[in-house]
């Protein structure tokens, strides 16, 4: 029960969810980051991490288009 105790008490902060989002798009994770971030990021803030990085690289991507072709 102790290792539940240890792992509601550490929360990751916006920055660390935005971090392991970023770094997944591309598919290049530390072994050390990636154990970190299994304890402290929850399953829902890496949905809507993921959302919302897939929301800003469209975002991105199409003005990017716009900019190109205007």
């Amino acid at each position: 029960m102790a290792a539940n105790d240890d792992r509601s008490a550490r929360k990751a902060t916006p920055l660390r969810v935005a971090k392991a989002v970023f770094w997944s798009f591309f598919g290049v994770r530390k072994e050390s980051d990636l154990d970190r971030d299994a304890v402290t990021i929850r399953p829902v803030q890496i949905i809507i991490g993921g959302l919302l990085g897939a929301a800003l690289l469209v975002g991105v991507l199409i003005g990017l288009a716009h900019f190109a072709t205007g």
